[in-house]
């Protein structure tokens, strides 16, 4: 599958808004391209620099922007038409020209290209007390002995850097203790399904409402030695598919929902059918601006706030099922 990469340019100051606004239609991977960064570089009283990489010259000499991709299909046209929506929106209320220009360059991208360029950003990290989080194409130093997960993207996106997945890997390395049952809604590429698998859980639940993620999700799962009937994985919305609910089934000790708000929200009248008792739902994707809210409609589905981390803005919670 091809992509379709937006190059949308605003203001240093405006970056972290505007990704939070476009997060909350479902874009959670960027690029950010800020001259600003490059004046800080410079600025840095603590190096004296012979040298600057070609890469951090062009930041002097680019119009601040922010890079993102949608799939080059029908779901990706009507993503792209949201995204434009949300831009118009913005400007129309932008009477300061806080945002700047807000225009967009599109670009056709293939599936091939995208990959490789993701490449240059995703390295390996540790998270929690035992995980370490690695692309295939990077080795990487243990002396710590932490549980190795291996992800990659391929035409999904979930790697881990971004503070929401990066929150709920958290909570899985603090939650999972061996033997639970989990179900994964908006899986994208199953970091999060095969994190809690090689953290000990008896098996994982995948859903997503693009066959490619499930695909991705299933082979990254693959990749980390799990598969079976260890692994189940769906291609659905459980919001409006009564005959996916019934796959799915109930008996999970823990939910995982790393999406955004609305998505949330619309889900939340099913999360209690596939708990146990007193099961977990860990979810993220959520900025503060719309917590409340979020927070309020699980509680009025009988869920108990357990725990609520915040994290530059982004939030994940812990709810329990009463």
């Amino acid at each position: 599958m091809n992509f379709k990469k937006l190059d949308i340019y605003t203001e240093s100051d405006a970056v972290q808004v505007l990704i939070m606004r476009l997060s909350e239609l479902g874009i959670n991977g960027f690029e950010i391209h800020d001259k600003a960064d490059f004046a800080e570089f410079l600025e840095n009283k603590e190096h004296n620099w012979d040298y600057v990489d070609d890469s951090l010259m062009k930041l002097s000499e680019t119009d601040t922007h922010i890079t993102c991709y949608v799939q080059d299909n029908e779901q990706g046209e009507e993503l792209l038409s949201a995204i434009s929506g949300a831009l118009a929106e913005l400007k129309g209320k932008d009477g300061e020209g806080f945002f700047g220009s807000l225009e967009v360059a599109v670009d056709e991208v293939k599936e091939e290209d995208w990959a490789e360029n993701w490449k240059q950003y995703y390295k390996p990290f540790t998270v929690g007390r035992r995980l370490l989080i690695k692309p295939s194409w990077e080795t990487a130093d243990n002396p710590d002995g932490r549980r190795v997960l291996e992800i990659d993207p391929a035409s999904s996106f979930g790697t881990g850097q971004h503070y929401t997945t990066a929150m709920m890997l958290e909570l899985l390395d603090s939650l999972i203790h061996g033997g639970e049952r989990m179900l994964d809604l908006g899986t994208g590429s199953g970091i999060l399904s095969a994190a809690a698998l090689l953290l000990g859980a008896q098996s994982v639940t995948m859903t997503d409402i693009f066959l490619n993620s499930v695909n991705t999700a299933v082979e990254n799962a693959a990749k980390n030695g799990f598969g079976g009937e260890t692994v189940r994985a769906y291609c659905g919305n459980i919001a409006d598919d009564a005959a996916l609910r019934e796959k799915i089934g109930g008996g999970f000790d823990i939910i995982t929902a790393n999406i955004v708000a609305d998505v949330i929200i619309s889900m939340s009248p099913f999360f209690s059918d596939f708990l146990k008792p007193e099961g977990l739902l860990l979810t993220s994707g959520i900025i503060t601006e719309r917590l409340e809210e979020v927070t309020a409609a699980l509680v009025s589905q009988g869920f108990k706030v357990v725990t609520v981390n915040e994290r530059e803005g982004w939030n994940a919670l812990v709810l329990r099922k009463a």
